[in-house]
């Protein structure tokens, strides 16, 4: 048995391979967060609204029912039949079922198995890059939280800080060790990513009136400066700017996209600051030396 799982470990691919497994597996879990996740945190502050609000009769609140990430189990939400373990393989079940629910014939959302493979491939670029080190298993832990927050809010405009408060404090955690930035880095990374784009958000509403972004981005590039260093910070701003005006301009183009209605920035920024986490130095040496500085 550790014969085996050493050369599983020391083979490059045979390696990827195991964490794209791994991956695969996470995703199925992943859309399981995405979904109810949202729906924990309402029901959460609708509680504590009611409970302010000193509103207890039987008609505003109903009885509770139990309901996280693992109560109920998965179920159709149309005609409420248990999905059997056999359908819930992940990606594969979504192919044998034609896309669609084995009891009542519901379309299944496509985004169930692009979510699933997302985390596959993501999982295994990061298993390539990093190799089998420490810094992979955190690295995938930052990987899967980003996939989780980016696609809440791309539905909800919303950035838990049940998910961005952790990584947060993960990354100060790491940089006592020097995994992936110092301490002092780390800190004032977090510091700097959590005022710079506050201080972008109260210069927008001074002069427009209106808010430019939720204070979930600002933890969010809080959370990049803490596992990356403040060095970082310039690059993940660019990037996310560029990525995110080029794909709302595209997204307008097309007609998808009203230009004046909510613009999910957290996306953007998870994909500017996982690229930083795995080629930051390449691209600021790209960014550094195409200006000549």
């Amino acid at each position: 048995m550790s014969q085996t799982l050493d050369n599983l470990f020391n083979n490059y691919y045979l390696f990827s391979l195991f964490i794209g497994l791994i991956g695969l597996m996470i995703g199925s879990f992943l859309n399981v967060a995405i979904y109810r996740l949202p729906i924990m945190l309402q029901n959460e502050w609708r509680s504590e609204c009611l409970e302010y609000l000193q509103i207890t009769s039987e008609v505003t609140t109903p009885p509770k029912k139990l309901f996280n990430l693992a109560i109920p189990h998965s179920h159709c939400p149309k005609c409420e039949s248990a999905i059997k373990p056999h359908q819930n393989i992940p990606v594969l079940s979504y192919i044998f079922l034609k896309g669609r629910c084995a009891n009542c014939k519901t379309e299944i959302p496509i985004r169930y198995p692009f979510v699933e493979i997302l985390t596959t491939v993501l999982s295994i670029i990061v298993a390539m890059h990093f190799g089998y080190s420490t810094h992979t298993f955190f690295a995938l832990i930052l990987t899967w939280g980003l996939i989780t927050l980016s696609f809440i809010d791309i539905d909800y405009q919303l950035l838990p800080d049940n998910i961005t408060q952790p990584l947060l404090w993960l990354g100060l955690f790491l940089s006592l060790f020097n995994l992936f930035s110092t301490s002092t880095d780390s800190v004032i990374g977090a510091i700097s990513g959590y005022l710079s784009l506050w201080l972008v958000f109260h210069g927008f509403k001074l002069i427009t009136g209106k808010d430019g972004m939720g204070f979930g981005d600002f933890k969010l590039l809080a959370v990049f400066g803490a596992w990356l260093g403040w060095h970082f910070l310039p690059l993940i701003i660019l990037l996310s700017s560029l990525v995110g005006t080029l794909i709302g301009l595209i997204m307008i183009s097309l007609n998808k996209r009203d230009h004046s209605s909510p613009f999910p920035f957290g996306p953007y920024l998870a994909i500017a600051g996982w690229l930083a986490l795995l080629w930051g130095e390449e691209l600021n040496q790209f960014y550094f030396s195409a200006f000549g500085l």
